[in-house]
């Protein structure tokens, strides 16, 4: 390098150290082919890949999965070792499954004001995206987090930061982080839309979008359930984030009302929203096919309990069938797999054994009880 070469170099730019590295034009990814995309949340228990044998078996073209455990902090700088995620992304081709939607640790608080969190917190979530890097999941998905004790705007604040942080240094290729909307429990913020917004906006150079939970939007206090309820949410919905970025719907019915900020999940149709209301939800020609030339442009994936073997085939199913794909055009699963299986003689040989110890409670707790009236009547004979 000359000398003229070193007085032309522009001057150090400390935004330098949080500038995105972006690719030159990432490629489309394969499974955007045009055809409705159903997946479900499934376990990585025992290897990465069962978890992309148990979409297909039960009957999936997409799938969302856990990097890591979601409620424990991992080591930092935790990886997959690159011959296993070779062989996931392998696999996952092999099949044809797409996306593949990664959540995030459900300990990770990007909106916390306390320093130490905030640490752990960023170094965990980028952690995140380097796993997902390795996978080639094409959407990462983390809630957006709590305030604790200040202002909205400070949390907002403080989420833009630590996605850019986290992000520093890496290139996202297709990978999207995708910002979940909330029930709104507690000090959580992303219950409204616009503050949603207002997250994408502290960062408008990262890939980011969002994923629209329905149980979640009910929770809040949208109500989804009606033909009007709906247009508004989605007039909401496209005047705030734009539905353009709305990349990943979580199809989950709700045990609680709508307004009750309370978040738990339900089987589709068994729930406050119910499966009338979710044919209109999915097929509603603004969320449904909003893609290029109409086609369908978004994932619908399940996060519906597995209260006992086959709720997952079964809500599989009845997803398909409310988007107008069940039966013989819905992709050929496994019959009678699940991935609860064997569970419901497990839970019964659990409830034996839970009886048997609760008896020997019960049986130890009346013998303290005679123990008194024992002692006492040893002591009125001795007196005697």
């Amino acid at each position: 390098m000359t000398e003229s070469s070193h007085t032309s170099e522009l001057p150090y730019d400390i935004a330098d150290e949080y500038r995105l590295e972006l690719d030159s034009e990432p490629q489309p990814p394969a499974w955007q082919d045009g055809t409705v995309r159903v997946g479900i949340h499934a376990s990585i228990a025992g290897d990465l890949t069962n978890a992309l044998e148990s979409a297909r078996k039960l009957g999936c073209n997409a799938l969302q999965i856990f990097s890591a455990s979601p409620r424990m902090w991992p080591r930092a700088g935790s990886r997959i070792p690159e011959a296993d995620a070779a062989r996931f992304r392998a696999r996952r081709e092999a099949l044809g499954l797409g996306p593949l939607v990664i959540h995030a640790n459900y300990l990770i608080n990007l909106a916390t004001p306390d320093p130490v969190q905030q640490t752990r917190t960023i170094q965990a979530f980028h952690d995140e995206i380097v796993r997902a890097l390795a996978l080639g999941a094409d959407f990462l998905v983390v809630h957006p987090g709590s305030a604790r004790g200040t202002t909205l705007a400070e949390g907002i604040a403080r989420i833009g930061q630590g996605l850019r942080l986290a992000m520093r240094g890496v290139r996202p290729g297709n990978l999207r982080i995708l910002i979940e909307n909330t029930s709104g429990m507690g000090a959580a913020i992303g219950a409204r839309f616009a503050e949603l917004r207002a997250i994408l906006d502290t960062a408008p150079e990262l890939p980011l979008g969002v994923c629209l939970d329905t149980a979640h939007t009910l929770h809040a206090g949208y109500e989804i359930r009606t033909a009007d309820g709906l247009d508004r949410t989605l007039d909401e919905i496209e005047q705030t984030v734009g539905l353009d970025r709305v990349f990943v719907v979580h199809v989950n019915d709700s045990k609680t009302p709508l307004g009750s900020r309370v978040d738990r999940h339900q089987h589709i149709g068994r729930g406050t929203i119910g499966r009338v209301a979710f044919g209109r939800i999915l097929l509603h020609p603004r969320l449904a096919r909003s893609g290029p030339q109409g086609l369908p442009s978004r994932a619908l994936i399940l996060e519906t309990p597995i209260d006992k073997p086959g709720d997952d085939r079964r809500n599989v199913l009845a997803l398909w069938e409310v988007v107008g794909f069940g039966g013989e055009q819905a992709p050929k699963g496994e019959p009678g797999f699940s991935m609860l299986r064997g569970a419901g003689s497990s839970r019964r040989k659990s409830a034996k054994v839970g009886a048997k110890v609760r008896a020997r409670v019960s049986a130890k707790s009346a013998a303290k009880r005679k123990r008194p009236a024992a002692r006492r009547s040893r002591l009125k004979r001795k007196r005697r």
